[in-house]
């Protein structure tokens, strides 16, 4: 398998389509990493899996390897939490019910904070609307924030978060999600393998305690290798990864047009791959023929 793999690197564990917050489709995002050297990759759009097949048909076509992915939305007191997670059963039934969960409160929020925004900006919930273009989509931020771009309000999606979307703003919303530790157990019985998301973008890590409790609840490991992760936090996580036997994985979080990360910039190894793969049980990834 390791061979196998080795072959087929580059490899990246964390691209987004306009399935949820990133700006092309899934078959656009597998032929920009194709172009951009990766050879294999994970499609882990925020709390859905929509853009598997059509991802995992142009992956086929282009000589790559997909592997089925997701970016989980978790949340401890007034932060979210993401959670990667690869090879889960996306029809079990306790997983499928909390993602329905999320999207539905996804759409209220969003709409209770585009009313917030409206009380001081000219914009509407139809504006948003107009940036949401594929059926079933995971709505967020984002596309509020690409709303008051095409309006004018401000210059970049980017802009948004640091001002009138930011957490600390008056108009922010808190989302509902699960806690990180039940949210690895649900993972972890869906058949997936759970690695946090950019856990250090702050500079800081969770208190050991509470890593000891996602050990314990099954958490597979640390995408350490990010461009938003800030030292000393990926010195601490990397050695803990190694004391622990946790897999370390590396890659972009390309949004398209929405970030700066490209298809990538940050790569996981075939050995930390082929761990993931003997773990996960509730999907298979597609390998080019």
């Amino acid at each position: 398998m390791e061979a196998f793999l080795r072959a087929q690197s580059p490899i990246d564990l964390h691209l987004h389509s306009n399935v949820s917050d990133g700006t092309g489709s899934p078959t656009e995002v597998v032929r920009e990493a194709h172009s951009a050297g990766v050879r294999t990759m994970a499609l882990t759009d925020h709390d859905t899996t929509a853009g598997w097949d059509e991802a995992s048909e142009e992956c086929l076509r282009l000589g790559m390897t997909f592997i089925p992915g997701m970016e989980f939305t978790s949340r401890i007191e007034h932060g979210s939490i993401h959670i990667l997670a690869y090879l889960f059963d996306p029809n079990y039934a306790p997983l499928v019910h909390e993602l329905k969960k999320l999207q539905s409160d996804r759409e209220n929020r969003l709409r209770q904070m585009t009313e917030n925004v409206s009380a001081d900006y000219d914009i509407t919930w139809e504006h948003v609307l107009e940036q949401v273009s594929v059926s079933g989509k995971s709505v967020g931020r984002p596309h509020l924030a690409d709303a008051l771009v095409a309006r004018g309000i401000i210059s970049e999606r980017s802009e948004a978060f640091s001002g009138i979307l930011s957490k600390d703003g008056p108009y922010y919303v808190s989302q509902y999600a699960l806690d990180p530790v039940s949210a690895v157990k649900l993972i972890r019985a869906a058949g997936g393998v759970p690695v946090m998301a950019h856990p250090t973008t702050k500079g800081r890590v969770a208190p050991m305690e509470y890593i000891d409790r996602l050990i314990e609840a099954g958490l597979g490991g640390y995408e350490i290798e990010h461009r938003e992760n800030m030292e000393p936090g990926k010195t601490i996580l990397r050695e803990l990864c190694v004391e622990r036997g946790l897999i370390i994985t590396g890659s972009s979080d390309y949004h398209g047009t929405g970030k700066p990360n490209q298809p990538g910039e940050n790569t996981t190894s075939p050995e930390m791959l082929a761990r993931i793969i003997e773990q996960g049980t509730g999907s298979e990834p597609s390998y080019p023929e």
